[in-house]
């Protein structure tokens, strides 16, 4: 870790095959939420990750969950470049509501759009929140459990279950659709 700390790129070759399994199943959890036939596996999508990770200058973490919770985000974003990509939002349109308590369920193809509007949300409750948003990004894309979360954002386990409830309280009404 402080190897891909200090920026050696060599350091990232060695750390892919020890993590493998676990950015996997990081992978697996996000492709989750596609359509069961998505173009993209979840081998794929690590090394998609795994690409836009070795155009960083260096990665900051310290130990296995941060770079985790470093892949994950990544992860994040090519899905929602993916989504972006696919052009689903339609500009002008109605805000698209999301059901939170839905989330861990599969989202098809055709709501790529969901996907984009959840990140947009993300985005603005990281304005009011910053932990909140980081405890979602652990918790929903990366399937982190709350003990796993709490360690590495460094705070207690009820922290992360108020965040968690703050932030979807939040997301729900930043999502649900204009009256």
């Amino acid at each position: 870790m402080r190897r891909l700390r200090e920026g050696d790129r060599e350091a990232l070759d060695e750390l892919l095959p020890l993590l493998y399994s676990q950015l996997r199943a990081l992978a697996q959890s996000k492709l989750r939420m596609e359509r069961a036939d998505h173009t993209l596996s979840a081998s794929g999508l690590v090394h998609e990750a795994y690409v836009r990770l070795l155009q960083q200058q260096q990665l900051n973490a310290e130990d296995r969950l941060q770079f985790l919770g470093i892949a994950s985000n990544t992860m994040r974003r090519v899905l929602v470049d993916w989504a972006r990509s696919k052009g689903r939002l339609k500009r002008g349109g109605d805000v698209i509501h999301l059901n939170l308590e839905d989330l861990n369920r599969e989202l098809g193809f055709e709501q790529a759009d969901e996907i984009v509007v959840l990140d947009e949300a993300l985005d603005r409750l990281r304005v009011v929140s910053e932990r909140g948003a980081q405890v979602v990004e652990h918790r929903f894309f990366a399937g982190l459990s709350v003990e796993e979360t709490a360690t590495l954002l460094d705070v207690s386990t009820k922290t992360v279950q108020r965040d968690w409830t703050m932030a979807k309280a939040w997301l729900r009404k930043e999502m649900a659709p204009a009256p």
